[in-house]
C-alpha cells in the first residue's frame, strides 16, 4: 500500500508538471500575431509638416524594433513584432476624433500612437481614447494649454499620455526637468538678455484664434511684461481668425506703436500671408519668433523670397543631440536617423522624426515593463518610466501624464546647399548639444 502511495503521489506530480509545461506552452503560443499601433496623423493640410517628420520617425523606429524580433512580451513569453495602420485626419479637428474611433473599432489596434500636432487635433483623439479605455501616446500640444483641456475634461483622459513642452510653467521642484532647458521662457530670457536691450521693448503679440494660439497669446504677454517688454494685446490685437486673409489694419497698428520685437503662435500657411503683408507694408521688426509656423523646411520654404530669414522660434528636435545621451534602437542615433531620413526622402531636416521615434521608443518600453498589452497594466507602466530615448536624456511623466523634453532656440539662416534654408541652432542650455550658429540680430533685411 505504501508503494502504491508513492506511486500515485509521482503520477500527479507528473501530471501537475505536464500541466504546467502545456500551460506555458499554449500560453506562449497565444495573443497577437503582432502589436498593432493606431497613427492618426496630419498628412495633408496646413499641418502636414507635423504628420510628415513624426510619421517617418515612428516607421524608423517601428523598424529598429522588428529587426530586433518585436516586443518581448512575458505575459505571451515571446517577443511579437509591431505593425501599424495609418490615417490622414487632413488636419482637420472634425474628422480626428472619427479616425481614431476608426482605428479602435475597425482596426482593432492595441495602442493608439499619434504625432505631435496642435491641440485642436489632439483633443477629440484624446477623448475617444479614453471612451474606449485604448492607451494614447502623443506628443507635441504645449503643456499649459493642454493640461487646462485635460484637467476640464470629464471622464479625465488617463489613457493619453504626452511628451510635450512647456510655454513658461516651473518644473516641480526636484524633478528631472527642473533645470534650464526645459520651458520656452528659459529660450527667450536668454534671447533677452543677449538682445532684449537693443529695442525699444515694445512687442507685438499675434495668434491664431483656437486653443493652440489661444494659449499661447494669453501667456507670453503676461511672462515677457514681466521682463521688462511692453506687450500691445489691447483690443485683442494680433488675435485672428483661422480665415483671415487681410492683416492691414494690425500691421498698421503695429507700425504706429513701432514694434521692434514680433511673437506668437499661427499655423505655418497664416503666418506665412501675415509676413509677407508685413513686408509688404515696410514693417520690419528687429526680431520675429514664430512659434508653430516656423518648424519646418517645406512650409517656411513656400512663403517665397526671403521671408523666412530670421524667423526664430523654439526648437525641440536636432541631430546634433549626443548619440550616448539621446539613444535610439538597436544602436540608431540622432545623426543616423537623419541620415536615413535625407537618404529616404532627399529632403532637409523635419524635427518630427526625432519626437515621432521617441514615442514609439517609450511605448515599447512600457509593454516590455509591462509584459502585457492589457491597459491597465500599460498605464501602470507608464507612470514608472524613467528612460533615455533618442529625443531626451531622460524621460519621466508626472501625475499629470505629462513628461517634458529638452527645447532649445533656433533661427532660420540662409545656406548653400541643395536646399536654400536650415534652422540653426543658436541657443542651447545642454550639454547634449552644441550650437551652430550666432543669432541674426537685428533682422537683415534686404
Amino acid at each position: 500500500m505504501k508503494r502504491n502511495g508513492v506511486l500515485i503521489a509521482f503520477l500527479a506530480i507528473t501530471i501537475f508538471l505536464t500541466m504546467l509545461l502545456v500551460g506555458k506552452t499554449k500560453s506562449a503560443e497565444e495573443g497577437p500575431k503582432e502589436i498593432l499601433i493606431g497613427i492618426n496623423a496630419p498628412l495633408t493640410g496646413m499641418h502636414a509638416g507635423f504628420g510628415e517628420g513624426n510619421v517617418y520617425g515612428e516607421k524608423a523606429a517601428i523598424q529598429d524594433i522588428n529587426k530586433q524580433g518585436g516586443i518581448f512580451v512575458k505575459e505571451y513569453g515571446r517577443k511579437i513584432p509591431v505593425n501599424f495602420v495609418i490615417v490622414d485626419n487632413q488636419s482637420d479637428p472634425r474628422k480626428a476624433g472619427s479616425l481614431e474611433e476608426e482605428l479602435i473599432l475597425k482596426h482593432k489596434v492595441h495602442f493608439l500612437a499619434p504625432p505631435n500636432q496642435p491641440i485642436p487635433l489632439a483633443i477629440p483623439q484624446a477623448i475617444a481614447a479614453e471612451r474606449f479605455k485604448k492607451v494614447r501616446i502623443s506628443g507635441g500640444t504645449p503643456e499649459e494649454p493642454w493640461l487646462a483641456v485635460r484637467n476640464e475634461a470629464s471622464p479625465k483622459w488617463d489613457h493619453s499620455w504626452t511628451y510635450t513642452l512647456a510655454i513658461a510653467s516651473p518644473a516641480p521642484k526636484g524633478s528631472a526637468v527642473d533645470k534650464p532647458g526645459y520651458t520656452c521662457m528659459d529660450t527667450w530670457l536668454k534671447v533677452l538678455k543677449d538682445f532684449g536691450g537693443q529695442t525699444n521693448k515694445q512687442l507685438g503679440v499675434f495668434a491664431s484664434d483656437e486653443p493652440d494660439g489661444r494659449g499661447w497669446y494669453e501667456v507670453i504677454p503676461k511672462v515677457l511684461k514681466d521682463q521688462g517688454l511692453v506687450p500691445h494685446v489691447e483690443d485683442n490685437l494680433g488675435l485672428f481668425s483661422l480665415d483671415t486673409t487681410d492683416f492691414t489694419t494690425m500691421i498698421q497698428k503695429w507700425k504706429r506703436l513701432n514694434i521692434e520685437v514680433v511673437w506668437g503662435n499661427a499655423p505655418a500657411p497664416l503666418f506665412g500671408t501675415m509676413w509677407r503683408q508685413c513686408r509688404t507694408m515696410g514693417f520690419k521688426p528687429k526680431l520675429v519668433i514664430a512659434t508653430r509656423a516656423g518648424l519646418f523646411y517645406e512650409d517656411v520654404s513656400a512663403w517665397g523670397g526671403d521671408l523666412p530669414l530670421g524667423i526664430s522660434g523654439e526648437a525641440w528636435w536636432s541631430p546634433a543631440f549626443d548619440g550616448k545621451a539621446c539613444p535610439g534602437i538597436a544602436g540608431t542615433t540622432p545623426k543616423s536617423l537623419y541620415e536615413r531620413w535625407q537618404k529616404d526622402t532627399k529632403k532637409p531636416l523635419n524635427p518630427g522624426i526625432g519626437w515621432g521615434y521617441n514615442g514609439i521608443q517609450i511605448l515599447a518600453n512600457a509593454i516590455e515593463r509591462a509584459g502585457s498589452l492589457d491597459a491597465e497594466k500599460m498605464n501602470e507602466a507608464l507612470s514608472k518610466t524613467d528612460m533615455k530615448t533618442i529625443s531626451s536624456p531622460r524621460v519621466v511623466f508626472d501625475q499629470n501624464h505629462s513628461a517634458r523634453l529638452p527645447i532649445f532656440f533656433s533661427q532660420w539662416q540662409k545656406v548653400d546647399k541643395p536646399w536654400k534654408w536650415e534652422c540653426k541652432v543658436v541657443i542651447s542650455d545642454h550639454d547634449f548639444l552644441p550650437t551652430e550658429a550666432k543669432l541674426l540680430f537685428p533682422i537683415p533685411y534686404k
